[in-house]
């Protein structure tokens, strides 16, 4: 999916969704922004609040608008707590998966990676970024792809490399297993879900 120029995109939403604006660089761009704005911003309507917030979500995971409001849709018909049911959803893509584990730098990457056909879901190759990992479910590199470029360095990039807890990494056989569902924490997300729910419900 083409998102267009990603600093542009992240100032415009006030949050740095890419993994290239999470540096000092980009956050000294926006201190500097915010000292140099002369007029007091308006009141921000609720739908625009909404709509910033959708888009930090779906820009967060690279997806597309139909992605994004499938996945709201299943959260309220699937689950009493949709906004735990929809981080769930996101964070269990197979290309998040990979990204998590380490075995990509950036969302996109593992995308690519996925759709090159570089990984094993349970040891049977799988080419869809969108699928979702189960618990239990055991991620690895291919066994033929595992001297890539794409990987070679892997061994020694991922001993200083710490997993989310939901996930276990095992570096030397460059394999990972989902063994809880993500826990959504606000402190550690650059968008707010509730108001992503409030905007698909108008």
């Amino acid at each position: 999916m083409i998102i267009g120029p990603k600093y542009k995109i992240a100032k415009r939403l006030g949050a740095p969704i890419f993994e290239k604006t999470q540096t000092q660089k980009f956050a000294l761009s926006e201190a500097r922004t915010a000292r140099n704005r002369t007029k007091r911003p308006g009141m921000m309507s609720d739908y625009k609040k909404q709509l910033i917030e959708k888009q930090k979500m779906r820009f967060s995971y690279g997806i597309s608008e139909k992605q994004l409001s499938k996945y709201v849709q299943e959260a309220f018909t699937q689950s009493h707590q949709p906004i735990s049911q929809l981080f769930v959803r996101l964070e269990s893509r197979l290309d998040n998966v990979v990204y998590r584990l380490g075995f990509a730098k950036t969302r996109r990457l593992a995308r690519q990676i996925v759709s090159h056909g570089h990984i094993l879901i349970n040891g049977r190759r799988l080419n869809i970024p969108s699928h979702k990992v189960k618990i239990g479910d055991v991620i690895s590199i291919r066994p033929q792809s595992k001297e890539s470029p794409l990987f070679l360095a892997l061994n020694d990039t991922l001993t200083t490399y710490t997993a989310p807890n939901w996930l276990t990494l095992n570096i030397k056989e460059l394999s990972g297993e989902k063994k809880a569902e993500p826990v959504f924490v606000d402190t550690e997300s650059h968008f707010d879900p509730q108001q992503v729910l409030e905007y698909y419900s108008r």
